[in-house]
């Protein structure tokens, strides 16, 4: 055998011998998506992403260049994931996390589990908010409010249309997702008992504000996201939102969460989808709300929305709460059961809602 021969066939036994040590992906059991954390993962001041690393010992720590920030995981196969602020972080995290060879999400359920603010009429402060519509409020036209014609009531014009909420509306999926109902719908029953926390200063709070549901304390309820990656505030948005949310789902859908990331991390768990990687089915979105989308009474939009700087919200260590609270009900669950879970996704006996 010539050395040139030799030296390729223990170029191949070589390449073989690395390629058998390589481990198997590590099976994700669960992955909770949080998007902020204004410090250190642990022991300063929460964001998102504190609660769930600290109380679900999320100690072992995978470096995760290209994505946002480092993934965490425990050793009961849930992990977390720090997306990023912003639809295009979150979506770029994902689709790097989908496509990361050392984790198996083949059977993962996906939690995002974040706060938003919410639409008075539906949800009081604190309180936690299941999801099965979340409609982009980004890919629209958009005429400034100051020219748009008398006779529309907002300046939003859906792609491919000439007037607000112009029939039939576009068939492209491009403007909203449909999350399993029937998994929404057993995720709410394991978590509409789960008590949340209420306080003299929430109490204060929410008396500023007219709806009934407005002035309960914090409770689980179902409701749907508006996604978009502008901060907007404000009553006249807000009945925006409720307008935007009915049309992109023929009216089953009802606005309750105005939130950011949600389509992005959809977008790209669609297409992952595609290519074998994770099990759309499986996604479930949690919103809190640690503020209401619209002034208090005395208060314009404008000042409302600067007393909210900063993460000044009247409910923002309340709302982490109940997104750690609620979630892990639901988290728990599928891990304890995970034998039964892996193959069986919860809620699949329940009937879609016509």
């Amino acid at each position: 055998m010539s050395t040139r021969l030799l030296a390729f066939f223990l170029l191949v036994l070589s390449a073989a011998g690395v390629r058998a040590a390589e481990p198997p992906p590590i099976p994700v059991k669960v992955v909770v998506i949080s998007f902020f954390e204004p410090g250190a993962d642990q022991g300063d001041t929460p964001g998102e992403y504190q609660y769930w690393v600290e109380r679900e010992h999320l100690d072992h720590l995978y470096p995760f260049p290209q994505g946002f920030h480092n993934l965490r995981m425990n050793d009961q196969g849930v992990m977390g994931v720090l997306a990023g602020v912003g639809t295009a972080r979150a979506a770029a995290s994902i689709m790097a996390l989908g496509l990361d060879p050392r984790f198996d999400l083949s059977k993962a359920y996906w939690l995002i589990a974040g706060i938003a603010g919410a639409d008075p009429q539906d949800a009081s402060l604190g309180s936690a908010v299941w999801a099965e519509w979340v409609v982009d409020g980004d890919l629209a036209y958009e005429v400034d409010a100051r020219e748009i014609p008398p006779q529309w009531t907002t300046g939003y014009v859906p792609l491919n249309k000439t007037v607000p909420y112009e029939k039939p509306r576009n068939d492209e999926n491009f403007t909203m997702f449909h999350l399993n109902p029937g998994l929404r719908e057993w995720a709410f029953q394991q978590t509409k008992a789960v008590a949340l926390g209420d306080s003299p200063a929430l109490q204060e709070a929410r008396t500023h504000f007219n709806g009934a549901n407005a002035h309960r304390p914090p409770f689980v309820l179902k409701g749907d996201t508006l996604s978009a990656s502008t901060f907007w505030h404000g009553k006249l948005l807000d009945q925006w939102a409720n307008d935007w949310v009915s049309y992109h789902t023929d009216g089953k859908g009802n606005f309750v969460t105005s939130a950011m990331e949600d389509t992005g991390v959809l977008q790209s768990l669609t297409f992952l989808q595609r290519a074998g990687r994770v099990d759309l089915d499986r996604v479930m979105v949690l919103r809190t709300v640690s503020n209401f989308d619209q002034p208090p009474a005395g208060l314009t939009a404008a000042q409302s929305l600067a007393a909210n700087a900063g993460h000044r919200y009247s409910a923002y260590l309340p709302a982490l709460e109940a997104a750690y609270r609620v979630g892990n009900v639901v988290v728990s669950n599928i891990v304890t059961n995970w034998d039964r879970y892996q193959d069986h996704i919860p809620g699949s006996q329940l009937k879609e809602k016509p």
